[in-house]
């Protein structure tokens, strides 16, 4: 079963065949005009809205995470300004532990009770169905045999069944629409929910494409008079086309006539909106609003790190809508609150770091004063994966402090910290303790009783391995107030994550090893230690220059020590070798892996690096959309000194010390019971050719360090 999975995920998303080069011109600054936008603090994606008992809750795709696979998520609000989020209990399969909660819907049944919807592709592409008396859970299975609500191949062979949205006529019947990929899978789907049951369809039928002009995924429907408002999403998530896009007809089952003014919803001019789609709309008091994605800036490789937006959207007549103006006014700007003055808006802030990202795409500095901002599309982020890193907000003057609420990075991951107060920013006292905290949580509530100028936050920890301190926005109030839901989350039982030692831990190099000494065993002399076991055929051999080097043919070099815990997740790393190869090929050719292919296949799950002119050339992780190759191959029969870096931020390739190619990413790097090998990965893909020395950090080396290490390690260097 996990080989079919697995297949068919490779399959699927390698069908997509887009660039995440992105040709869309990027925004000078973050913040510009476009309002609230991101309403939302931190990574999440295909957003549903609804509003229950005067509160709206924000269901969403949690992103950033092993092909968007992270926690079951919620948020809620009362007044559409200050969401609070909720890590939702969902019961697994039995087959699998499920990590796909994709693209969620609800619905209030009749019978009072929510009935929640997830798409997942670990167990085939299906929908499965959940039940609670909350809209937030806890949930219990609709069918307990694991009976998906909308199956794989329905209404049709080879069918995926994923984006499920659900649409109540005014007879209270129930539609559903799924599919995506739709546009060589033949169109979406429709079908109505059995509305006793609430876990099955019937009555389902293609929507031929011809109605859906460049259809990909994402279908909503919604009814304006007595029409029938047929959405989709158009173009590919990964990159700047994706948009909105909308049909409509006299019947929820069509036929579909496409509208005017498509796509509504798309990239705008100065790049702040960037790949726009998957929405939802909310009315209220006969206004619309569509709740949607775009992608974040910097733009994480692959387009999965994707922030949820809200803008007005407004119908000319029932069957016409305009286009959207992305940011054109605030949602809800005069709606009161009971949240009262944020005393840190605007207050001076340092850090003790900032990280600069440099690459080939950007020049941005994730400064201090973006955690004071209150704005959910700009970041704090410190220089480094290490620890303790602090931030210091100086409130202007003395003020009472009640409340601190802090919107780390990832809401879905606790973080490990301290808050402190002072008068003159010199003598500090505790206000909040977190450093043994295991609760994950946005925001992140500290109540206390103080009198300072200063607030400092010392962030000392992560839950996942290569998370960097970093925070959206930290509020400071002078009164407490009402917390709608007040739901503390359950502690999680794994981490914190692993600190870098900051050492070398791979070396080996031909040029110290003797003839006369065999390779079945080669010591490792980098600070883990252990020993390298030929398997299959390597040789130590003499190049026609000369050069004495590790020969490949089809074999690997296997480490007998496990891999190391600040490998895993998103831990920095650089990978550091001498390597001529004779001939490159299109794949394979897997200088050194670190992670298993086969085991996981979720994106940047896996991390190798290669030498082959295909789209994982230099980086691999899942499919064209993640991988990294080289913008310029480096050329055969050569030595070359190839350095792969990744520091939590960027992944870099360098070629005899150049800087090649970049991308920003976020790993999660499976490392649990995998094995170090050099010229080979876990499902084969044998390096062939000449690897001189191979050295691994668990950190990443600036340019001038790896300057410095191509000159030591040289291989036609005869000097000691």
């Amino acid at each position: 079963m996990r080989i079919r999975v697995v297949t068919i995920l490779l399959c699927l998303f390698g069908l997509l065949l887009c660039s995440c080069n992105s040709s869309a011109p990027q925004p000078e600054v973050v913040k510009s005009s476009h309002g609230t936008n991101p309403i939302l603090p931190g990574y999440f994606a295909d957003p549903t809205i609804k509003k229950f008992g005067g509160i709206y809750y924000i269901y969403a795709t949690t992103d950033n995470e092993m092909l968007a696979s992270g926690v079951p998520t919620v948020w809620y609000s009362k007044d559409f300004k200050n969401w609070y989020n909720h890590t939702m209990e969902v019961p697994s399969l039995e087959s699998v532990n499920l990590r796909n909660f994709w693209a969620p819907d609800i619905i209030e049944g009749s019978d009072g009770k929510y009935y929640l919807y997830f798409g997942n592709c670990q167990a085939g592409c299906n929908i499965y169905g959940y039940v609670s008396d909350s809209p937030v859970g806890p949930w219990k299975k609709l069918n307990e045999e694991d009976i998906p609500v909308i199956a794989h191949n329905y209404p049709r062979e080879g069918f995926p069944s994923l984006d499920a949205q659900f649409f109540k006529d005014d007879d209270n019947k129930i539609y559903g629409y799924w599919g995506t990929w739709v546009h060589y899978n033949g169109g979406y789907a429709v079908g109505e929910l059995d509305t006793i049951s609430m876990a099955k369809m019937k009555n389902a039928k293609n929507i031929p494409l011809e109605q859906t002009p460049e259809p990909f995924e994402a279908a909503y429907m919604m009814k304006k008079g007595d029409k029938y408002i047929f959405m989709y999403s158009g173009g590919s998530c990964h990159d700047e086309t994706y948009h909105v896009r909308y049909a409509y007809s006299d019947s929820p089952y069509g036929p579909f006539l496409p509208g005017e003014n498509n796509p509504i919803l798309a990239t705008n001019e100065d790049g702040t909106v960037h790949g726009p789609g998957h929405h939802s709309v909310l009315e209220e008091n006969g206004h619309y609003y569509i709740v949607y994605h775009k992608h974040d800036y910097p733009m994480t490789r692959g387009g999965l790190s994707r922030q949820v937006c809200a803008d007005e959207m407004v119908f000319e007549n029932d069957s016409t809508l305009k286009k959207v103006e992305p940011g054109a006014r605030p949602i809800f700007g005069d709606m009161a609150s009971e949240v009262p003055e944020n005393k840190a808006l605007y207050a001076k802030a340092t850090a003790s770091s900032s990280y600069q990202l440099k690459s080939l795409q950007y020049d941005y500095e994730y400064q201090p004063s973006h955690a004071t901002d209150d704005h959910n599309a700009t970041l704090w982020k410190a220089s480094n994966n290490t620890f303790p890193q602090d931030l210091t907000i100086d409130l202007g003057r003395m003020i009472n402090i009640k409340r601190v609420m802090t919107q780390f990075e990832f809401a879905g991951y606790y973080y490990q910290y301290k808050l402190e107060y002072s008068k003159d920013g010199e003598s500090w006292q505790l206000f909040t303790d977190r450093s043994q905290n295991r609760v994950p949580g946005s925001p992140m509530i500290d109540d206390g009783d103080a009198k300072g100028r200063y607030m400092r936050l010392t962030i000392l920890g992560t839950e996942k391995t290569g998370l960097y301190a970093s925070v959206w926005n930290i509020k400071v109030y002078d009164s407490l107030f009402e917390i709608p839901l007040q739901m503390r989350g359950k502690p999680s039982s794994e981490g914190p994550g692993t600190a870098s030692t900051h050492q070398q831990l791979i070396g080996i190099d031909a040029k110290e090893m003797s003839q006369a000494v065999g390779l079945d065993s080669i010591r490792n002399h980098g600070s883990l230690g252990g020993k390298f076991m030929r398997n299959g055929q390597v040789a130590l051999s003499v190049d026609d220059e000369g050069v004495k080097a590790f020969e490949f043919v089809e074999g690997a070099l296997v480490l007998d020590r496990p891999v190391p815990k600040g490998l895993e997740w998103n831990g920095a790393y650089t990978l550091a070798t001498w390597v001529k190869n004779p001939e490159i090929g299109k794949e394979g050719e897997c200088l050194a892996s670190w992670c298993d292919r086969f085991r996981y296949n979720l994106a940047n799950s896996y991390n190798a690096m290669h030498y082959n002119s295909g789209n994982y050339g230099a980086a691999a992780h899942l499919d064209g959309h993640f991988d990294m190759g080289y913008n310029t191959i480096p050329s055969s029969g050569i030595w070359h000194h190839l350095v792969l870096t990744f520091d939590g931020v960027v992944e870099k390739i360098y070629v005899d010390g150049e800087l090649d190619n970049s991308q920003v990413m976020v790993l999660a790097s499976q490392i649990q019971d995998a094995e170090l090998r050099i010229g080979a990965s876990d499902v084969g893909e044998h390096f062939s050719g000449y690897l001189s020395s191979v050295k691994m950090y668990d950190y990443a080396l600036d340019l001038d360090e790896i300057n410095d290490l191509m000159k030591t390690s040289n291989p036609k260097f005869k000097g000691k």
